[in-house]
């Protein structure tokens, strides 16, 4: 199937993680919604052969061969994410078209809301342009683009939330089965992001190394497929062979996993108490057992804190910087929005950006 005459647009979210960080690469639950901010992309005719992409965010222009798209190698450029989408809908069977992907990005970079996997799966879609295939199966193939041509070695989370996204709802996905549940939003609360603007150098490096602690504290549970599987009463049993570090590690997604239940649970209820208390329970979890927190994720959650109407307050995302989420009154938002942004201000001289993050709809074509 060619690609139509004239322009045809896609869009992919972002998203926001609620709750449940690093778990997904061990196998276990996490609670993301979509946002409305995102990632479009607009496809033109191009000439033979060639596969064009010009990003509204990004200096220049790059041209990919497309018979050579499935020996190309990785550059270290935004490009990846594309390249290597295109690589793995090839080696599906599919024909890549020429094509011109221009591309245009609400989601900030580096904030920890997904502007990768947005990128990914638009361009997914717009590759695809109609031709069908199964939705698991393209947030699959972008997961897989990401790790094997990017080279980071990421969960599902991100792909599938910016697949399966739906309007007023987070999910709660299983990431060994890859099922989720809707859960709503309760009434009379906001979720609000609220970005460091800083991202810290050790952010890549640190995440591949949390992978490798996650598996080396797995190793001492022979016959446990993923940390998911593993109980706190097991882990308690076993802590005293395992080294400090892969044992802290193991303990944050032990619990990390249980509090997702949790807080599907009290979201169920319409318990906001109860649900900023486990927002708070696991950003402590990432400060000191995962660590990947940061002096200004600190100070935002611990500023959020004590502003009037905030239920609770987390990073979220893999850390070193990026944004937190912030579980608000309604009634209270824009003096909430006031109060952290200034008191940010006064004590790193950095304008925060503030997000109003509203659950919205996954991925599709813009009509």
């Amino acid at each position: 199937m060619a690609v139509a005459q004239g322009v045809t647009a896609f869009h992919a979210p972002g998203r926001v993680n609620l709750i449940g960080e690093h778990t997904d690469y061990n196998g276990g639950f996490v609670l993301p919604a979509a946002l409305s901010l995102g990632c479009t992309i607009s496809v033109s005719p191009a000439q033979a052969g060639k596969l064009v992409l010009k990003s509204k965010q990004m200096p220049g222009t790059v041209e990919v061969d497309i018979a050579s798209i499935l020996d190309a190698q990785p550059r270290k450029h935004w490009s990846d994410y594309v390249i290597g989408v295109a690589r793995e809908i090839a080696s599906l069977g599919f024909v890549i078209e020429p094509a011109t992907l221009e591309i245009d990005a609400t989601v900030p970079t580096g904030s920890g809301l997904s502007s990768s996997a947005a990128l990914e799966v638009a361009t997914a879609f717009a590759l695809l342009n109609g031709r069908p295939l199964e939705k698991l199966e393209i947030a699959k193939l972008c997961q897989r683009a990401e790790r094997n041509f990017v080279g980071m070695p990421c969960g599902i989370m991100d792909q599938y939330a910016s697949v399966f996204g739906a309007a007023q709802h987070a999910i709660l996905l299983d990431c060994r089965e890859l099922t989720h549940q809707l859960v709503p939003i309760p009434d009379g609360v906001e979720l609000v992001a609220v970005n460091t603007m800083v991202k810290h150098e050790l952010g890549s490096s640190a995440y591949r190394q949390r992978v490798a602690e996650c598996a080396e504290a797995l190793s001492h549970f022979p016959g446990k497929p993923t940390l998911r599987d593993v109980t706190l009463g097991e882990l308690e049993r076993t802590a005293a062979s395992i080294p400090e570090i892969p044992l802290a590690r193991a303990r944050h997604i032990v619990l990390e996993c249980w509090r997702v239940l949790q807080f599907h649970e009290a979201a169920q209820a319409g318990d906001l108490e109860r649900m900023g208390r486990l927002f708070v329970e696991s950003h402590r979890s990432l400060q000191h057992d995962y660590e990947v927190s940061c002096e200004e994720l600190d100070y935002l959650v611990d500023t959020a804190l004590t502003i009037p109407g905030c239920y609770g307050a987390r990073m979220t995302g893999g850390g070193f910087g990026g944004c937190t989420v912030n579980l608000i009154k309604s009634s209270e938002l824009e003096n909430f929005e006031k109060a952290i942004a200034a008191r940010y201000k006064e004590r790193f001289n950095i304008d925060a950006t503030i997000i109003r993050c509203k659950p919205s709809a996954g991925a599709g074509p813009v009509e």
